[in-house]
């Protein structure tokens, strides 16, 4: 089933509206980002690139480092709603870590750009809003270890092995996604989830 926005409900066949100025102005500012930097992109080249003026865009983002936090905050967001699903849900510890660890690759390689632009710059965002990013990677990376707790409670996962470690290794792996996946490779996102999954897995097989 397909689902439609209000926005697209009624709206003549063949017909496709610009996006809403913020998601826009987030869209194009990530683009910009991760081709030229964040420093060497100005926010008249944002406001250009959107079709906007100045005006419009101060009146979502405050600066232009409101704009790189929401890059990040943005997808961080959606990956942890879709952890909170996954924890929740129906399976054991192995399964729902399964699709968790899928899951944060594809939606990495997904959202690629956003990837590079955040890792790349995120020492320029001011210091109170580089605490808040570090604070809501913490809250996911917690999700993430207690799944790795629960197997081991279970007895499905290796004991020897500091959850933590293992944690902190996976994310960090998925943290550099973005210095060697090509879009036009012979791997699909979908296939690149499958592979570290197993190696995670894998490497968590009670032997």
């Amino acid at each position: 089933m397909v689902l439609r926005s209000k926005e697209s409900a009624g709206r003549p066949a063949g017909k496709t509206a610009r996006p809403p100025v913020k998601e826009r102005l987030l869209h194009v500012a990530t683009r910009l980002f991760a081709r030229h930097g964040f420093e060497s992109t100005s926010v008249q080249d944002i406001v250009d690139a959107a079709g906007v003026t100045k005006g419009a865009m101060y009146h979502y983002y405050g600066s232009k480092d409101d704009l790189l936090y929401e890059v990040y905050h943005q997808v961080l967001t959606m990956q942890t709603s879709h952890l909170d699903q996954i924890a929740a849900g129906p399976g054991t510890a192995e399964e729902r870590l399964r699709l968790a660890a899928a899951d944060v690759v594809r939606t990495s390689l997904d959202n690629l750009d956003d990837m590079i632009v955040f890792f790349r710059s995120l020492h320029m965002l001011p210091e109170d809003k580089q605490t808040q990013v570090r604070a809501e990677r913490r809250a996911y990376q917690e999700k993430f270890k207690a799944l790795v707790d629960e197997g081991v409670a279970a007895g499905t996962f290796r004991a020897d092995i500091s959850s933590d470690i293992v944690v902190h290794y996976f994310l960090s792996v998925v943290n550099q996604l973005g210095s060697w996946f090509k879009p036009d490779g012979s791997l699909s996102p979908g296939q690149v989830g499958d592979l570290f999954t197993e190696l995670l897995i894998g490497g968590l097989a009670v032997r």
